[in-house]
């Protein structure tokens, strides 16, 4: 029988010991994770082991020996070594050997049955595979395998593959605890045994995180309190909010913040994972929102803004009256309905006149209005982009009135030709309805152009708040710490010599980790797509600047 031995590269080059790991069954595999060093004693072994074993739930035993002779020229360590079988029971019994002033591995497991049976005793073929201690401990296997908790010593549960690997090295980092510069009774080589990995800062944030997460969580919790007070579900107030882009977005940022701060840990890798996700995400929206303000309090381009929007919205009166009293007449020499033509323009042209007559009302406080809309920017720039979304909307409340008088007009007649088409089966041509789709083709040219700004700023703001920016990072900057898979590549294979490879992490492709790891939206932003729009506007349907409860969105 083949049997593979997982043995961590940052262990080649330690002392004589025994090998202290994890035995799969299942695999027929031992996972290699430390190298006890000599002196030792016994007990002291098996106290340390069931203290990782406790705390862990991982069943960790004495493998076997491992032999490396650079500074060993006599024997007798050899037999010393081998003599360690009985003392610690585990079958397969691995001895691994290095050998001096080479490049050459030994490596036998044998099924010792002790001194008084030596003819009883098997051997096994052994294939070891070398892997990074390190990266395959701070690695998450994708897609995460849920492996059953074991207690100490149980060896019963299945494991798939190399998820147990992964499992064992993640699990056992009790293990690890420990280096050179302890004072115990037991000596360790393994990743950590140079020194802990530790920051001074890291380790400042890990003890003030504590009492501002307490705090940031109370502060709010009270903002959630104030929010859900009852004043602001009775109509209209709950009607505006639920359809303002800006409550929607400053709603589902107290939710990413309420969770950010939580004092609960995180039960899983994925949690945590989408914790660091929100957090990255949130302060990218802050600082781009902090260079935004920057950018227009620099060149005072409120300013510019605020002396250029009346006489922007001069213009586009100006050119819709001149519309509405193109299509009044004879429009592209077309015989109109005349009375139609003129109640719908003038009704047309009030609501422009209407429209223009509160732009110039509210141009003493525009300047001021598009100050704080600016100062929102310090929220983030995903806040003031939602507050320049409802702006246009408010804007442009005229041109979507246009729209839906047009769209429903348009769909009567859209109703009334079909009942003409199963009527006359076609024989008869209709200029009403070539009449009705001229003048509903330039309301919906309008309608579109402000759909699109608007479904561009929603695309931006969603972008922002779903992009996981933090596992993108991650995959940029540490690749093996998402891994897809592994491969392996072999180092040596001679003849009478044990079959070695190298496993090295495959990481997770961009594209995986974007729909892994993607976080949620606020989902108050209506989702059309081009087929949708175009059959919306064919049949005179509605097209909502917000998301419809309960409708389907195509």
């Amino acid at each position: 029988m083949v049997l593979k031995a997982f043995f961590p590269t940052c262990c080649a080059s330690a002392d004589s010991g025994l090998l202290v790991g994890r035995w799969v069954p299942e695999q027929s595999s031992a996972v290699v994770l430390a190298v006890v060093h000599f002196p030792f004693i016994p007990i002291q072994v098996k106290e340390l082991l069931a203290q990782v074993q406790q705390a862990s739930q991982v069943g960790v035993t004495v493998l076997g020996t491992w032999c490396h002779r650079r500074q060993e020229p006599e024997e007798s360590l050899g037999h010393f070594l081998e003599g360690l079988g009985a003392i610690f029971s585990h079958k397969p019994w691995f001895q691994l050997c290095r050998e001096r002033g080479s490049k050459s591995w030994s490596c036998k497991a044998t099924h010792w049955q002790g001194p008084a049976s030596p003819a009883a005793s098997g051997e096994d073929q052994v294939m070891l595979i070398f892997y990074d201690q390190r990266k395959v401990l701070l690695s998450q296997l994708h897609p995460p395998t849920a492996l059953p908790n074991r207690q100490a010593g149980d060896t019963t549960a299945s494991a798939g593959g190399l998820a147990a690997v992964f499992d064992t090295v993640a699990r056992s980092e009790a293990l690890f605890q420990s280096d050179r510069f302890d004072e115990g009774p037991v000596r360790l080589s393994h990743w950590q045994s140079e020194g802990m990995e530790a920051s001074i800062l890291v380790e400042l944030a890990k003890w003030a995180a504590g009492p501002v997460c307490l705090f940031l969580a109370c502060l709010l919790s009270l903002i959630s309190a104030a929010s859900a007070c009852r004043v602001f579900k009775l109509w209209p107030l709950s009607f505006i909010w639920s359809k303002l882009s800006t409550c929607e977005q400053l709603r589902h940022r107290l939710e990413q913040l309420t969770l950010i701060f939580s004092t609960q840990k995180a039960e899983s890798p994925a949690q945590l994972m989408r914790k660091a996700n929100m957090l990255v995400s949130v302060l990218l929206d802050v600082a781009l929102g902090l260079m935004l303000l920057s950018w227009l309090h620099r060149k005072d381009l409120i300013g510019q803004l605020a002396d250029a929007l009346i006489p922007v919205a001069d213009h586009v009166a100006e050119e819709l009256q001149h519309l509405l009293q193109w299509l009044m007449g004879a429009p592209a020499g077309l015989k109109m309905n005349r009375a139609l033509d003129q109640v719908l323009g003038r009704f047309f042209l009030y609501h422009i006149h209407l429209w223009i007559s509160y732009i110039h009302l509210m141009s003493p406080f525009i300047e001021r209005i598009l100050w704080h809309v600016g100062l929102s920017a310090c929220l983030g720039l995903t806040v003031a982009l939602s507050i320049l979304s409802d702006i246009i909307a408010l804007l442009t409340f005229h041109i979507y009135c246009f729209y839906v008088y047009g769209a429903r007009l348009y769909c009567l007649k859209i109703h009334g030709l079909s009942s003409l088409w199963r009527l006359f089966r076609g024989k008869k041509w209709n200029v009403l309805r070539q009449r009705v789709d001229s003048c509903s083709y330039d309301l919906d040219q309008l309608r579109l152009l402000v759909v699109a700004v608007q479904g561009l700023i929603h695309l931006l703001v969603d972008l922002i708040n779903s992009l996981p920016l933090y596992s993108l990072g991650l995959r940029l900057c540490r690749p093996y710490r998402l891994a897809a898979g592994v491969k392996f590549r072999v180092l040596e294979h001679e003849t009478g010599r044990p079959l070695r490879l190298l496993m090295q992490i495959n990481p997770l492709p961009y594209s995986r980790v974007v729909h892994t790891y993607r976080l949620p939206t606020c989902g108050c932003h209506p989702k059309h797509s081009w087929g949708s729009l175009c059959r919306k506007l064919f049949f005179g349907e509605l097209i909502y600047p917000w998301r419809q409860r309960g409708n389907k969105q195509d």
